[in-house]
């Protein structure tokens, strides 16, 4: 147990005394609170530009709608600064007028014009309308434009039942506020979109975890086995512990950043109303959801029990290798396992219930990532948690034979890279 206790210590001192784990925590933050504040900062700027009244409303309806969508478009102002230009032609002029169009939007220094809106009777059937302009890769103005258009098909669909513009107003202008919440066994559990959000950020902290301290493992164990460090190591210590020691020891430098990770992440969120009032981003209400103390020890036991899972296997293939270029070789099958997790994240929050999710939160491959995520965002039964945590605990058994056996005479093998057959038998030679 001391010679345990030793390799653990010097494992976690000498990461955590790195100056890639000191960026890395400091930079997890900032990361964190640019996902936070940017999107809302980003959605205030993302409205629609003073183009949309730069442009020119070809219209050959023959019935004045081009004239209301101009209205539609300014937003009912007096400004005519803001109030598109009306071109009304005949449709057999359309063509041509295009064209002409065109040729002003291309000379946009000398016309000032964006671009060009067509109207027709497809429009008020309200089949089809075409922009052409330099702003149309803008989805806000875009965006803008087709629901002036929407709004005023249907003003003149009101208008021909007999109802006056105050009235199409008071019918189409609906200011719905949606919220949700989410109810759990144990009462009402906070916002449902929080709550996805958690679950989300859940799965993507255990998903790059795994990535990151995984791989970190295996350059570990390879480095000391080129430098021949292992060779002197294994004459005091037993291979069994020197890897168990090394999961451990890499695990809790993992569990170390994450705890900081989610701590200031937590700061950020109480203080992002002053934080996005200073970057004249709107602050939405938002309220974290209802974490017990039993759904916190959960969560931490899959991580670990994930974390073992999976470097004792990065372990297992650093040792088997005599390069970095063979070391991502062999490790590609491993992060196949845990990429083809990751696909499944949103299918997951999505339908957390479901029969898909179900069984990725059984299977130990994909149990440690899949299983938080719907335990975030939904209520999982005891049983399937029991048999969750079960069949992972067996999963970590496996993993920590197999690789030990590849483990220890790996350490001492140099030379071209083993084939499968070669390291199954390490396996029975380890026996």
């Amino acid at each position: 147990m001391a010679k345990l206790w030793a390799i653990i210590k010097r494992e976690y001192l000498e990461r955590v005394r790195s100056k890639w784990f000191l960026i890395a925590t400091f930079f997890g933050p900032l990361f964190f609170s640019a996902i936070i504040i940017v999107p809302a900062w980003l959605a205030s700027r993302s409205k629609a530009t003073t183009d949309i009244y730069k442009t020119t409303i070809l219209d050959a309806t023959g019935n004045g709608f081009g004239r209301r969508l101009a209205i539609n478009i300014a937003g009912d102002s007096t400004d005519t600064a803001r109030m598109p230009a009306v071109m009304v032609v005949p449709p057999s002029e359309l063509t041509r007028a295009e064209s002409t169009a065109t040729r002003t939007v291309m000379e946009k220094k000398k016309t000032g014009k964006t671009g060009y809106i067509v109207v027709n009777q497809q429009t008020i059937a309200g089949e089809a309308a075409r922009y052409a302009g330099r702003n149309a890769t803008s989805i806000a103005d875009m965006a803008q434009l087709k629901s002036a258009i929407r709004q005023t098909i249907l003003a003149q669909r009101l208008e021909k039942v007999g109802l006056d513009d105050a009235q199409t107003k008071a019918i189409t202008f609906i200011p719905l506020e949606f919220s949700t919440e989410r109810i759990t066994e144990r009462g009402r559990a906070g916002s449902g979109m929080a709550s996805v959000l958690f679950g989300f950020a859940i799965g993507f902290l255990l998903y790059m975890s795994i990535v990151i301290y995984g791989q970190t493992i295996m350059s570990g164990v390879l480095e000391e086995k080129t430098t021949r460090v292992a060779e002197v190591v294994m004459s005091s210590v037993p291979t069994d512990t020197l890897l168990a020691g090394k999961v451990i020891g890499v695990g809790a430098v993992g569990l170390t950043q994450q705890i900081i990770w989610i701590g200031t992440t937590y700061v950020l969120l109480k203080l992002r109303e002053p934080i996005m009032a200073k970057f004249g981003a709107p602050t939405v209400s938002f309220s974290l959801p209802d974490i017990s103390l039993a759904a916190g020890v959960l969560f931490l036991l899959f991580f670990l029990l994930g974390f073992i899972f999976y470097s004792s296997l990065y372990a297992a293939v650093g040792s088997s290798v005599n390069s970095e270029s063979e070391a991502r070789q062999a490790a590609t099958p491993l992060l196949v396992m845990i990429v083809s997790t990751g696909v499944f994240i949103q299918p997951v929050l999505l339908n957390p219930t479901g029969r898909t999710a179900q069984v990725l939160s059984l299977v130990p491959i994909s149990s440690p990532i899949i299983m938080p995520i719907r335990m975030a965002v939904t209520g999982v039964p005891p049983l399937e948690l029991a048999a969750s945590l079960g069949f992972l605990a067996i999963g970590c058994v496996a993993a920590l034979w197999l690789a030990s056996r590849i483990y220890r005479v790996g350490l001492l093998m140099y030379g071209k890279r083993p084939t499968m057959k070669e390291m199954a038998r390490w396996i029975s030679y380890s026996r």
